[in-house]
């Protein structure tokens, strides 16, 4: 049994609702899951501070597979029109331009998918704009109570808070962090429109480990080229303030090869800089109560693992666990351990570290192992650069013979 108190809850005996699961968090977890629950009528709460969704800096584009993902769930319709696609992309490596991929990815703005996400909601499950101020967990009842003075009782609680620790700290789950500081995501918008870039969207990876940086991604939101960056830096260091001071001057002297299409990266608005720590859950085998997507670990957005690991934990818990544990009497820590150890999960969350912890030391990594590794992969791209060159070198001839 855990709880916290706010001064200000009111007072009253407000008749407690009652539902099958009470989430909390209506992110990105929290609303796809209240969302597939309330179109299969089970009764779900959703609870969260705020009605609008507010504008943040968080994940921004979607690959196929992820895409596929909300099609399982039957979300597509809902998602895709929220969204940007794209399916030409450039990538560039060692200063040149190195594939050309035929894919489609998708960009989005994440307040606004999140708000998409609410407005289709079925009309039985609302959001409850509201905190929680205390909160009960047990074998057989969950009990919330709200700073409005509501009181919400359910068989499950689903915590999908994301980097909130409110809650978290009120069931008494802690938050370990495996590398702090790990890394940093930057976001900015390009001044150049998509109809005058001269990609419609573009990869640059950095040629210089010493940058300390992984790559650009460059791609439409709307009317808009966005911009993310990721690279393995610390918010407050000289670096990253003369980055937000000039971007521009950094980009152009980091990335030359790419400068001219994308308006010389000259940037409209502000430059948004989140430093990313990569964490997992302690203590959350407990009656009652099941953790996910952040609320449960996080990592890092450079190898653009997190939308595939949140919605795997919808999924599953959607799809297998959640109709199993209300199939019978009581929620005890048993029912909800099986969620926890469920293969799917356990794979996705550690490949989700795997690459994080990759992506990192493949980038910057001083050892012997990473040198070489590094030297490795670029001399084989570096060959098949070439081999291109010359394999297009060869058909000139032969294209204008044919022409003739």
């Amino acid at each position: 049994m855990s709880s916290q108190k706010e001064p200000e809850t009111p007072a009253g005996n407000a008749e407690p609702t009652t539902v099958d699961v009470a989430i909390v968090g209506a992110g990105l977890a929290g609303t796809t899951l209240a969302m597939l629950l309330g179109r299969d009528g089970r009764k779900v709460a959703l609870i969260d501070p705020h009605q609008t969704h507010p504008d943040e800096f968080r994940a921004e584009k979607l690959g196929t597979g992820q895409g596929r993902l909300f099609e399982k769930l039957g979300l597509d319709s809902i998602v895709l029109p929220l969204m940007t696609p794209m399916d030409d992309i450039h990538v560039f490596r060692l200063g040149q331009l190195f594939a050309r991929e035929r894919r489609v990815e998708y960009g989005f703005s994440y307040g606004a998918l999140i708000n998409g996400l609410r407005a289709a909601l079925p009309p039985q499950v609302p959001v409850t704009v509201a905190k929680v101020a205390e909160v009960t967990t047990g074998p057989d009842k969950q009990r919330l109570v709200l700073n409005t003075g509501a009181i919400i009782e359910a068989r499950l609680l689903v915590v999908a808070t994301g980097h909130s620790e409110a809650v978290r700290r009120a069931i008494g789950v802690r938050r370990i962090e495996e590398s702090k500081g790990h890394s940093l995501s930057i976001g900015f918008d390009l001044a150049i429109p998509p109809s005058e870039c001269g990609f419609q969207a573009v990869t640059c990876f950095a040629s210089r480990p010493e940058d300390r940086m992984a790559y650009i991604s460059v791609f439409p939101i709307g009317g808009v080229m966005r911009a993310n960056m990721f690279g393995y830096r610390q918010a407050n260091e000289p670096w990253t303030k003369a980055f937000r001071k000039n971007p521009q001057k950094m980009l152009c002297e980091m990335m030359p090869e790419i400068a001219a299409q994308c308006g010389n990266f000259k940037v409209s608005g502000p430059v948004e800089i989140r430093p990313i720590d990569l964490t997992r859950t302690e203590g959350h085998r407990r009656d009652g109560v099941v953790f996910i997507g952040d609320a449960f670990c996080t990592t890092c957005p450079t190898p653009g693992v997190g939308i595939t690991r949140v919605m795997a934990d919808v999924d599953q818990l959607y799809s297998v666990h959640i109709p199993r544990w209300l199939e019978t009497p009581g929620m005890a820590a048993d029912k909800i351990c099986a969620f926890y150890d469920d293969p799917v999960k356990v794979a996705t969350d550690e490949d989700g570290m795997r690459v994080s912890y990759y992506a990192r030391s493949i980038t910057t990594g001083t050892g012997l192992e990473w040198r070489m590794r590094r030297l490795r992969n670029n001399t084989a791209r570096q060959l098949m650069i070439i081999g291109r060159k010359i394999r297009h070198f060869g058909q000139r001839p032969a294209a204008v013979a044919k022409m003739q």
